[in-house]
């Protein structure tokens, strides 16, 4: 899957980014965890490693991603962690809820929310429902813009 390690880890900080296949990030739940401490009192090791396996589906892991920066892809990576976590929480945990999109009214008396499920662009939308999506759409635009380098073939690559 990917190059993504997805056994759970024996202790929480088991899983250390640098270990490992070269150029591939390593989940390490503790340095995640400081990060984003709000969200891991209420994640496990177990399900933010989960968390992770699905995160590699939106941005390849390997020698070759398109983030060929190890840092600042394990930045990236963990944007989508905590982006998958927020998901998939309940909201008295800090997650949504099952809600899905944001929240576009709400009222107190006899409880009503509604949600909206739309953006500007329809690919940016899923990832604009928490913060830490919309930070990851953001500091990965520069990978979305087409790139023309004179001489040689061209080849498109457009990702996502």
């Amino acid at each position: 899957m990917s190059g993504a390690t997805t056994t759970a880890p024996a202790a929480a900080g088991a899983l250390v980014a640098g270990q490992g296949t070269p150029g591939v990030v390593v989940f390490d739940y503790a340095g995640w965890s400081t990060r984003f401490a709000a969200l891991a009192a209420n994640v496990r090791a177990e399900q933010a490693l989960a968390c992770f396996a699905q995160a590699v589906l939106y941005l390849p892991n390997t020698p070759t991603s398109p983030v060929r920066d190890v840092g600042r892809r394990t930045l990236l990576l963990e944007l989508l962690v905590a982006h998958i976590a927020t998901l998939f929480l309940p909201q008295e945990q800090g997650g949504q809820g099952g809600l899905v999109g944001r929240v576009a009214s709400a009222s107190r008396g006899s409880v009503s929310v509604t949600t909206e499920y739309a953006h500007p662009s329809e690919r940016a939308a899923w990832f604009a429902q928490t913060p830490y999506g919309a930070a990851f759409w953001a500091a990965t635009r520069g990978l979305r813009q087409a790139r023309y380098i004179p001489g040689g073939p061209q080849t498109p690559r457009i990702w996502p």
